[in-house]
């Protein structure tokens, strides 16, 4: 790589939040910077303040009326029906808050200006990246917004032609599949949980060409994990020879997360980070779903440690454990963490048997590589 990674952060993430009972209501981009902190991983070299996207960047890809509606709401602080039915504002998914323009807009923010800082190569990592789910017209599934979208497009402005996306989130990214539904030079990469919301992403859904769907079971497990890295993920990229490669690595499909049954600890993503960025030479790695505080912080602090080249410890020096251990939550574990979620960042291992229809599925999108490059038959799963 020509640079440090870049971790781009900012300080709206400190002062906003969904409100009430809503998911994301909890810390998460100001955890995982205090975190990366305490352990002396974050030098000021490599942290940069993520602008707020302006309305003209936003309608790359948002329609004008949208982004006139949001900012209206948050000036407001109320919508229509109209605007609640036409738009997805108001809803409980996607709630009236004091932020909710200015949080989503420095988000894409920050990930176009990490598309910015790796066009001539290098790592950017924007933890507050990854609303996979928003739609040009309207909100959806927590997502004002769709930074992923908004990245690939600035990539390709940028010149950079092939551009793969790899989406680890639980829930499918149905908001980035429509948006590319037989695009030229895209390649959608998505393993996520099947029968979850927004449940899209079949098995057989190719957007045209461009996507390569894995949905799996729950209860989903390292080992089986491993095999749909090695066998699926890292072959659809490396075959697509891509210019420019995203990581969207939503923690939500770890095993405490509240919002899907899927069982993965957090070094199935760091072993997924660090795969990837041997395969190109501008890597943008975003967040995306995560729904436990402690999960979130201790996986995504972890991913900054992949790509910054730091070596995890076993225990948790003193610093790091004063940042975990005042984090509140709303559900039952919440009044009393296990001691690991505090004292360490990696998971206990997840392993497990691999289930036949997990090979099944993987080799089903094998032979559809296979066919597609014209590389001979794929070897089917061990």
């Amino acid at each position: 790589m020509k640079s440090d990674p870049i971790f781009i952060g900012a300080r709206v993430y400190r002062a906003s939040s969904y409100g009430g009972a809503h998911p994301l209501a909890i810390p998460r981009v100001p955890t995982v910077t205090d975190l990366c902190c305490a352990m002396g991983w974050l030098p000021e070299h490599q942290y940069r303040s993520s602008p707020r996207a302006k309305p003209s960047a936003l309608q790359a890809f948002h329609t004008s009326g949208y982004v006139t509606a949001l900012q209206t709401a948050e000036d407001s602080q109320k919508v229509s029906e109209e605007t609640r039915r036409r738009h997805g504002l108001g809803t409980l998914s996607n709630p009236v808050h004091p932020h909710m323009f200015r949080r989503p807009a420095t988000s894409v923010g920050g990930v176009m200006f990490g598309t910015a800082l790796i066009a001539d190569g290098g790592i950017a990592y924007v933890p507050g990246g990854g609303t996979h789910h928003g739609m040009p017209d309207r909100a959806s599934g927590f997502c004002y917004f769709n930074d992923p979208v908004l990245a690939i497009l600035s990539l390709q402005r940028q010149g950079l032609r092939r551009v793969a996306y790899v989406d680890i989130d639980a829930h499918h990214c149905d908001g980035v599949e429509a948006a590319f539904q037989d695009a030229d030079g895209v390649r959608l990469v998505s393993v996520h949980e099947e029968n979850r919301w927004p449940f899209t992403g079949a098995l057989e859904d190719t957007a045209g060409g461009t996507s390569f769907n894995l949905p799996v079971p729950r209860d989903l497990n390292d080992t089986e994990y491993d095999l749909i890295l090695d066998r699926f993920i890292l072959p659809a990229v490396e075959r697509f020879r891509p210019d420019a490669l995203i990581l969207q690595c939503g923690a939500d499909a770890l095993l405490e997360d509240p919002l899907s049954r899927l069982a993965l600890s957090n070094s199935s993503h760091w072993k997924t980070v660090a795969a990837l960025r041997r395969l190109c030479d501008r890597f943008l790695v975003l967040g995306g779903g995560g729904y436990n505080p402690w999960s979130v912080a201790r996986c995504w602090t972890g991913v900054w440690a992949t790509l910054a080249g730091y070596d995890i410890p076993d225990i948790l020096p003193t610093k790091a454990r004063a940042v975990l251990s005042p984090l509140k939550w709303n559900r039952k574990t919440g009044f009393q963490p296990p001691a690991h979620w505090i004292e360490t960042l990696r998971d206990p291992s997840r392993d497990g048997a691999v289930r036949d229809e997990i090979r099944t599925r993987v080799n089903h999108l094998r032979v559809r590589l296979a066919a597609e490059h014209a590389s001979g038959p794929a070897a089917p799963a061990r």
